[in-house]
């Protein structure tokens, strides 16, 4: 079976050292919304279609899992710091990829996050995915919601990674220490995870990124926005 590598300190040298590989940051909610077994089925669903993937994880460090070594394309596993502001490596990817939960108070505080994220480093461009959606045209309409709350209040471009279904073969894969992709293979978030991996491969790149970073809050005056409706 193909494994997903972590190395922290060779990534860190191969992607400071020129590395060419696409660099995609993937962030949580403050509620946790499962990054780390995002990043993993993103991993592992990017491998089958045969990519060279390497994953850094900036919550738990370096730790002895499934690997690949020399990635073309990075999965940063990403913490922001209590301004809101990301690592320089983090900050330094094509795509910062914001996941959260599919429930109205997940929907608020994504909105909060990625206005922090807005602040701390005036990003114009993010992507935002739903985890363990039970209801996907819910889905669909929370990152609409989001979308549009985010373009109209923050100048935001916010465009939808996509979703993954609620799935309890997510569970009985981690029990297994395995990824879903990897365990169940035909199941509906296994399913999600390679479409959402398949679509990634696609996100253009951006030839040289805009990252300002540590700007303070009251450098950017817009009008306050409403809470976010994510149910109708």
């Amino acid at each position: 079976m193909e494994k997903i590598v972590l190395d922290q300190a060779d990534g860190l040298r191969r992607l400071m050292g020129g590395n060419t590989a696409q660099r995609v940051a993937v962030i949580d909610s403050p509620a946790s919304a499962g990054v780390c077994s995002v990043t993993q089925n993103l991993a592992a669903a990017l491998m089958q279609q045969g990519q060279d993937v390497l994953l850094l994880d900036e919550c738990v460090g370096p730790q002895a899992m499934p690997l690949a070594r020399d990635g073309r394309l990075v999965l940063v596993n990403a913490v922001l710091d209590p301004d809101g502001a990301l690592s320089t490596l983090a900050a330094s990817t094509d795509h910062i990829l914001v996941v959260f939960q599919a429930n109205a108070q997940a929907i608020t505080q994504a909105y909060l996050r990625i206005k922090k994220l807005h602040y701390a480093h005036a990003f114009q461009h993010l992507r935002v995915l739903v985890n363990e959606a039970d209801d996907p045209a819910q889905a669909q309409r929370m990152l609409a919601n989001l979308a549009t709350t985010g373009s109209r209040y923050l100048g935001l471009d916010l465009q939808t990674a996509g979703f993954v279904r609620a799935d309890p073969l997510l569970a009985q894969a981690s029990r297994l220490n395995l990824t879903v992709v990897q365990a169940f293979s035909t199941s509906s978030a296994a399913r999600d995870f390679c479409r959402i991996a398949a679509d990634l491969l696609q996100w253009p790149r951006s030839p040289t990124p805009s990252r300002t970073p540590s700007l303070l809050p009251g450098r950017i005056t817009r009008p306050e926005a409403p809470a976010v409706a994510g149910m109708h």
